[in-house]
Order: structure tokens, then sequence, then C-alpha cells
């Protein structure tokens, strides 16, 4: 009877330290899947939801000498006369020499769905010789879209993160000092037409195109709502639509699917900037079997001229410049070659290059090389 308990209690034990191992191996492959995923609104931007770029002309008053010259810059003084004249001061033809106006661009950023009377930021940049807008304050200044009409008006102070000084035998300038920002200085004062509610589909936009995660996201819409609500139009798009028998609107709809988690897939693909020498290598990059060796030839000459004069009191001779010239040659004897084998990873393909003493710039070579040799499997983009 006691062996019958032990052996019982025996079995309990193993059972659970089982459903302790299953429970651990879920959990880490749950953690992995989830850690390579992105919710849907992360990846994807709605059509008809974006937002709209405003510019306009405005004139800035109130700096310390350091605005537009105007005989250097005509069309600050010609705003500075028709704003005075709208004000009912005539100074048509008359001698102005004041330093404290500069003409500058006034730039902002609508977001969807802004209403009216709400504020935004403004950004201020100078347009003529101004050293800077510190102390500055922008006039009332209309900012206009594509489509030329007013959307927002911008006023206030002007917040530079900069600054110069100047003194007689040097000057220290700080950051941009002739750039600036109005925290909430835009009023809207037209909204855009646009009503997402009333809408029976959307489409929504990868911002990364892909048919493999177009396919993912239309499945995991599909599957979540038990219904074909959205299919893949092509690897840059999805539409989705509202059921008729959904009590919610499109926008509650977008709401519901919004956080679902998708493992986006990308080509696999390498991006160079030649000017900068950065690289940045995707992990799908892989590498073909291929050799890789890696030298350069390197001449060094150097000038070293020398003065050749004539004895002290001697009866003749004159000075002269003797050439020296010293040249040498390094033919890149300690050339290394480097064996990839095939499916090399991009771990292995950075470590390879590093233990060869690899610069960024050589590195990009190589990489141009590979790609020439059809041992790259990857698409390289050149910045």
């Amino acid at each position: 009877m006691f062996q019958t308990a032990d052996k019982t209690e025996r079995i309990i034990k193993e059972v659970i330290g089982l459903f302790f191992v299953i429970f651990m191996v879920l959990f880490a492959v749950s953690s992995v899947a989830n850690a390579k995923t992105a919710r849907i609104k992360d990846i994807v931007d709605i059509e008809g939801v974006r937002e709209n770029q405003l510019v306009g002309y405005g004139i800035v008053v109130g700096l310390n000498g350091t605005g537009d010259g105007l005989n250097n810059s005509p069309f600050t003084r010609q705003s500075l006369e028709a704003m005075l004249e709208r004000l009912g001061v005539s100074v048509r033809d008359q001698n102005m020499n004041t330093g404290n106006v500069a003409a500058v661009m006034v730039t902002a950023t609508l977001p969807p769905f802004t209403n009216q009377g709400s504020h935004i930021d403004v950004n201020i940049s100078s347009l003529g010789d101004a050293s800077s807008l510190q102390g500055g304050t922008l006039l009332v200044t209309p900012l206009i879209a594509a489509d030329g009409e007013v959307y927002v008006v911008a006023q206030g102070e002007i917040s530079i993160s900069g600054f110069s000084v100047q003194g007689d035998a040097a000057t220290v300038t700080q950051n941009i000092p002739t750039s600036g920002r109005i925290a909430s200085g835009g009023i809207v004062e037209r909204e855009i037409d646009f009503t997402l509610e009333e809408l029976q589909q959307v489409r929504l936009s990868l911002r990364n195109p892909d048919f493999t995660t177009s396919r993912r996201i239309a499945q995991a819409i599909n599957g979540f709502t038990s219904a074909s609500l959205a299919h893949a139009e092509n690897s840059a798009s999805v539409m989705l639509k509202r059921p008729a028998n959904y009590d919610g609107t499109i926008v509650d709809l977008i709401t519901d699917i919004e956080q679902l988690p998708i493992q986006p897939d990308q080509p696999a693909r390498v991006v160079i900037s030649e000017r900068s020498g950065v690289i940045v290598m995707g992990s799908n990059v892989r590498i073909s079997n291929v050799a890789i060796a890696q030298g350069s030839l390197t001449v060094k000459v150097t000038e070293t001229p020398q003065v050749s004069q004539a004895n002290p009191f001697a009866e003749q001779g004159q000075t002269v410049i003797v050439p020296r010239t010293d040249i040498s040659v390094n033919s890149g004897n300690d050339v290394k070659l480097a064996m990839l084998e095939t499916g090399v990873t991009l771990q292995d393909l950075v470590t390879g290059l590093n233990r060869l003493g690899m610069q960024p710039r050589d590195i990009i070579t190589i990489l141009q090389a590979i790609k020439a040799a059809g041992a790259l499997q990857a698409e390289i983009e050149v910045m």
C-alpha cells in the first residue's frame, strides 16, 4: 500500500515537471515570436489620414541690430514699406536704415483632423542676411497649402537654440541663430474636409512595401474578425472593408485591428552611404561561397629641398636650391585572404571583414565587388 502511494506521488511529480518544462518552452517560443512582431498601426498608414505642409512669408521685428540690411535685401524693404502702408504709415521713397527687421520663411505641418482654433508649432528661417533672430517677434503671417488656401495664421515670439557673439577679432557662433521656432504659434483657421467615419472601406498603406507582409496583415485581420474583411491588393496596400452587420464605424474597426501583432518581412538589402562611410545590412543578407583578399599599393613621395650656399668670402659662387626626394613604396605585403562559405550570415560577414582589418570604405568596395561577382544575395542601395 505504501509502495503504491509512493509510486503515485512520483508520477504526479513527473507530470508536474513535464508541464513545467512544456510551459517554459512555450514561454520561450512566445517571447521570441513577440520580439519579432510589430503592431499593424506601427507598419501601415491609413489612406486619407495624412499631414499637410504649410508655408508662408513673414516679417520678424524687434531684433537687436541683427536683422537684414535693407540695401542688400530689397524684398525686406518692400515688405516693410507695404506693411507700414497698410497700417497708415507712408515711408515710400524714404531713406530707411533699420537693422531690426528680417524677412523670414514660415513653415508648419498641419496634423490630420486638426480642428479650427487649435494651435500648432511653426518654424522660422531667415531669408536675407540677418545674423540672428534672437529676441524677434513674428508678425501675423498666413500659411498656405498646396491648393493656395490659408489654413493657419502664425504670430509670436521666436525661440532659437543658438547664439552668435562677435568682437573686434573673434566671433563665437553656436548652433544656428538664424532659425527658430514658435511653440503653439499657429492658429488653425480652416479645417480639411475629410470624414473618415462615413467611409465603408479604407486602404492600409505599408510603410515598407512587401508582398509577404501585406498578405500576413490581411490574414491576421480576417482571422481576428472571422470574416473576409481584408485582402492584399499588392505589396504596398491592403484593402479593409466594413461589414454590413458591424455595429461600429470604420474608425471602430480600425481601432479593433490596429493592435494585432504582425511579423514584418523585408527583402535582403544593404544600404550604403559612400559620403559618410555608413553601411547598414539587413539580417537576411547571405553570401555565397567566395574568397576575399584586400590589399593596397601606397607610394609616398616626400620632398625636402635643401639650400646650398657658397663658402664665406668666396670670390665666386651662388646660392642654389638642391632637391632632395624620398620615395617609399608599400605594396601591401601583409595582405590576407579570407574564405566565406555558402550561406554566411550577417554576423559571420561582419566578423570576417573585421578580422581582415577592413575600414568602412573598404567594406563598401568589397560588398560592391561581391555583388558584381554574383555572390551577394541581397540588393545594394547607395544613398
